[in-house]
């Protein structure tokens, strides 16, 4: 079967989304759990027996509560600083002095990436590790069926009241007796999310019929997510959070009897970076303060030390033993122990003991040779010292010795309980290597396929022979699958631990068995094919069209050096510094082949260019004959001097000679907008500059002129009707901005009348649809009507404008000059780099393809979560509504990327005239780039999967790589139904 070389790599990405999406399921499953809450749970043990026969411990129950109240007042995203810092002395002096001089205990509680809301209250509530897949499922959080502290109060009869973030009613179905969930994800709104949860405080705080009251605000996080840390508007917000908790303590304070005290705590689930996002791992976003405020506790005398620094997951532990529950049984945290260490020596040493037999349980589920485990052997050893310890206290001994072997005990299993938790954390889940493994097999097989199909893939005629039938019906072909469904049943039913491809139906499984079969078949087919092919002598020799050009020598360079560099971790968090890198090179070789032809080459001789090219066509015939394609690119290589000379007359040479050093100039300047990485990340650049409340005229005048820029740089190739949708436009986005407070308009001189923008934003999502709605009907029109490649250059180029439209709208006022630039180096490298150099489409491909990896860095983007802009997909949206948030989202982030794609299939488009096969070689390019690093990449991530930095490094760029192949994939569909010569075929 033949065809053409756009449709076959995007079949070939098809099926290599499928080899990703399995691998990701596999790499990031379920977290490793204990057994399900809901089986017989049997007796809590008891105290260690005592060593002496006839001698029983009469201790068997839970202890009793610490606490008779428990508020938990959760403040979202609070960083360390707000409250340990200069700004929680400022902004939060009632909660600065219950610190400093109050009955309470500070901590700074550690989290784990992913720093995401969901996973962070999974940790907080059950004490366990989450999975980096809670990421995704942040989103659209299921119900907990996880043992957690919720669960265990319920259960014991206590009545618990929530106010505050919806995902606690999802997690928890049917647990409050009482709730008022609030909208997460509605990113712009400051004050009625944290208002909705304030108005039930006074009614609530005057009752008595609860025990457990959770109070989780959002409002600090949306000003992170929309202005930053360091915005002007941190600060009342702080003071409204200060004002409620000393509105809480005082009235736990006033309802306290003499039995059990009351427990206020304040915690936040995770940070924030200096961009306002989180998510990440840097320590802005994983450190929280957390607060224990009783009047259980002594009074703090002295001067204030430094907060002792505990793991987030320790609360669910001590909150247990706090409230006389029973510690959830997937927990990897300890007690923190100046919370409950207030008691006797006996129930101390209770508390500890059941912290770590709980601890060694869960090791035992998890770890088959937990017997040799440091944590497990010092648990064992306290064990029997406190035998020894509960002989002494029962035969009535109150010596000296009594209280200090009991401190040796204590310091034992304290000890003990470190090691444990620390061995358990690190179990964060096990890996379903046999679904990463089919997923991998199916990448690298489609990867080997598009390699050993390039010669024929980027030939001349762009098309090929796909040798279905031979594999398809083959004896190999059947015995594969015979043998691989025969390892599927083997493996499915010896594996001991869930396994995802495996519970997929047989049907499934056999299908991707076949898969799998018939691409090993084909490699092995072609192959054949290509050594059949060497074999055969060609009969004129005479030019050979393998000369490499310094581009293409920098262009097989640069993909190695990437692909190479994604083996370490440091390059991987700075993977921006390699995309600045190779750019900045290609700019360099692209001004030395520009003096190359405007100097070196200038006497070059037409009529040689064209007996040469004669020649050419001759070989082209005579290989044809012999099945061997010529490469298309090899037609340039003998005409770029002509083009030189046709393309650059007068003063356009000399702009022509510049325009390298310009680009240089722009993408240095981007350099300096935004810091990214992780290792710079912190040092101020000019993006915080413009967004600091101080410099609001400047970031004003900056937006407006760029979205002038915009606007002359995008219109000149649209009709009349969409350069005025995209003038309005373009005020609309100025105008939605100024709404929500970013910039001001001239007239005004403050900016207190601050709106969502809903109906500014909704003004330019008209202009956008109706841009791009023209562009599809000059685009059907083109390709259904009539085949006039001119109204369908015209069609893609207002599709391509209704999407930088788009991308005004979404990026943030200081990140706006990316877009200028990237629309001018556009512009300046078609019409005096490319045209005058006479590029091919593999080396433009590949160059729109850097271009955009640069520039979604530049957009101030990097391989952490944290960077990901959660406020881009709530523009214009009055409530969550979850496809356009994860739509706009996805845009937001790979605009430069998306952008650089689409000029890509403009430009190749409307080279139609001079290469008919220009887009289906660009569009096989462009897979092939893809295919390549993600790869390589699963491939070292799959080695690397015990790696320190796995969860913080290597899993967010996984999936990112994984996004980005999704991506992809609808960008190689869009060129592929865009190819005009899709209906040519081939007589045999």
């Amino acid at each position: 079967m033949r065809v053409r070389s756009g449709v076959f790599a995007s079949s070939c990405l098809l099926m290599e989304t499928l080899g990703v999406a399995l691998f990701l399921r596999g790499f990031f499953p379920v977290p490793v759990r204990s057994l399900s809450r809901r089986e017989v749970r049997g007796d809590l043990p008891a105290e260690p027996a005592p060593s002496g026969p006839g001698m029983v411990s009469n201790w068997t129950k839970i202890p009793p509560p610490l606490f008779k109240k428990v508020v938990i007042v959760l403040i979202d995203a609070l960083r360390v600083d707000f409250v340990f810092g200069s700004k929680g002395k400022q902004f939060m002096p009632y909660t600065a002095q219950v610190v400093e001089k109050g009955t309470s205990y500070s901590f700074i509680a550690e989290a784990k990436p992913p720093t995401v809301t969901m996973p962070r209250i999974k940790a907080l509530m059950t004490g366990s590790v989450p999975g980096f897949i809670d990421v995704i499922m942040n989103l659209n959080s299921p119900a907990l069926l996880d043992d957690n502290l919720i669960w265990q109060a319920k259960t014991s009869g206590k009545r618990i009241i929530f106010y505050g973030d919806d995902t606690w009613v999802k997690l928890f179905p049917k647990y409050f007796v009482e709730y008022d969930g609030t909208t997460s994800f509605f990113v712009s709104d400051f004050t009625e999310v944290d208002n909705n949860v304030t108005r039930h405080l006074d009614r609530v705080l005057k009752r008595e019929d609860w025990d457990l009251l959770i109070l989780h605000y959002l409002g600090l996080d949306h000003i992170g997510h929309m202005t930053g840390p360091n915005s002007p508007l941190v600060g009342p917000k702080l003071s409204e959070m200060d004002s409620i908790l000393k509105k809480i303590h005082i009235s736990l304070l006033s309802k306290e009897e003499a039995s059990l005290p009351n427990l206020l705590v304040v915690c936040g689930d995770h940070g924030m970076s200096e961009t306002g996002s989180h998510g990440g791992s840097s320590e802005g976003e994983v450190r929280t303060p957390l607060l224990f405020i009783s009047s259980a506790f002594e009074k703090r005398s002295g001067p204030l030390t430094q907060p002792e620094l505990v793991q987030q997951t320790d609360l669910a532990s001590t909150l247990a033993v706090g409230l006389g529950l029973p510690i959830p049984r997937n927990s990897v945290g300890n007690l923190i122990w100046p919370v409950v260490g207030g008691k006797t020596m006996r129930e101390q040493l209770r508390f500890v003991h059941l912290n770590g037999f709980q601890l060694s349980k869960l090791l035992q589920e998890n770890t088959p040779a937990y017997e040799k485990d440091p944590g497990y052997e010092h648990f064992k050893i306290a064990e029997k010292s406190h035998g020894n310890w509960i002989k002494l206290y029962l035969e009535g001994n109150n010596s000296e010795i009594l209280l200090n072997l009991g401190k040796k005990v204590l310091k034992q299993y304290l000890e003990a309980l470190k090691t444990l938790s620390s061995s358990l954390s690190k179990q964060v889940a096990q890996y379903d290597v046999y679904s990463m493994l089919v997923g991998a097999v199916i990448i690298m097989e489609v990867l080997l396929l598009l390699l050993l199909s390039i010669p024929k893939a980027l030939s001349s005629r762009a098309e090929f022979e796909v040798p279905l039938s031979p594999p398809l019906f083959s004896l190999l072909f059947y015995l594969m699958c015979l043998v691989l469904c025969s390892v599927h049943v083997i493996v499915c039913t010896s594996a001991e631990s869930l396994c995802y491809f495996c519970s997929l139906s047989w049907l499934t499984a056999v299908g991707v068995m076949m898969l799998i079969s018939a691409l090993m078949c084909g490699i092995l087919s072609t192959i054949a094919k290509i050594l059949e092919n060497c074999r055969l002598p060609l009969k004129n020799p005479v030019v050979s069209s393998s000369s490499w050009s310094e581009i293409d020598l920098l262009i097989l360079a640069g993909t190695l050096v990437h692909v190479l560099s994604l083996g370490a971790s440091s390059f991987i968090e700075e993977e921006h510094q390699t995309w600045y890198f190779l750019i900045n090179t290609l700019c360099l070789v692209l001004c030395q082949e520009l003096c190359r032809n405007n100097f070196l080459l200038k006497e070059w001789d037409p009529q040689h260019s064209t007996t040469v090219k004669r020649n050419f066509d001759r070989i082209g015939e005579v290989s044809e004959c012999k099945n061997i394609d010529i490469l298309a690119a090899s037609y340039s290589k003998f005409g770029k001097a002509t083009s030189s000379a046709e393309f650059l007359k007068g003063s356009d040479k000399w702009i022509s000679l510049a325009s390298p050093w310009i680009i240089l100039i722009c993408c240095r300047l981007l350099r300096s907008l935004n810091q990214t990485g992780v290792q710079w990340a912190h040092r101020p650049d000019f993006g915080h500059w413009l967004t600091s409340s101080e410099h609001k005229s400047e970031l004003s005048f900056l937006a407006a002129v760029s979205l002038l820029k915009v606007f002359f740089l995008v219109q000149r190739r649209c009709s009349l009707v969409s350069k005025i949708a995209m003038a309005l436009g373009l005020l609309g986005v100025y105008s939605y901005r100024a709404a929500i407070g970013n910039v001001i308009f001239p007239w005004q001189h403050d900016s207190q009348d601050i709106s969502k923008g809903i109906t500014e934003a909704r003004f330019v999502y008209v202009f956008v649809l109706g841009i791009v709605f023209t562009g599809t009907k000059d685009i059907l029109k083109s390709q259904v009507i009539s085949a006039d490649s001119s109204v369908k250059n015209t069609g893609l180029w207002e599709v391509y404008s209704g999407l930088v439209l788009l991308a005004a709208l979404l990026f943030r006022p200081h990140n706006l000059p990316v877009l200028v630039f990237c629309l001018l180096i556009q512009t300046i490298m078609t019409k005096y780099i490319w045209r005058p150099l006479n590029c091919d489409a593999t080396q433009i491909t590949i160059m729109h393809y850097w271009f955009g990896q640069a520039f979604f860095y530049f957009q101030g983007n990097s391989n952490s979560i944290a960077t990901v802009d959660v406020s881009a997909g709530f523009v214009g949206l009055e409530s969550y509504v979850e496809i356009p948030a994860v739509f706009l989202t996805s845009f937001a982030t790979y605009a430069g990327p998306l952008l650089w794609a689409i000029h890509l299939l403009c430009y190749l488009s409307s080279e139609d005239s001079r290469n008919s096969v220009a887009v289906s070689h660009g569009s096989f390019c462009y897979a092939l780039m893809r295919s390549i690093p993600v790869a390589i990449y699963i491939v070292l991530v799959t080695g690397l999967r015990y790696h320190l930095f796995i969860w913080s490094v290597f899993s967010p760029k996984l999936l990112y790589e994984g996004v980005h192949v999704f991506i992809t994939t609808a960008i190689c569909l869009f060129f592929t139904a865009m190819d005009q010569n899709h209906s040519h075929k081939v007589q045999d």
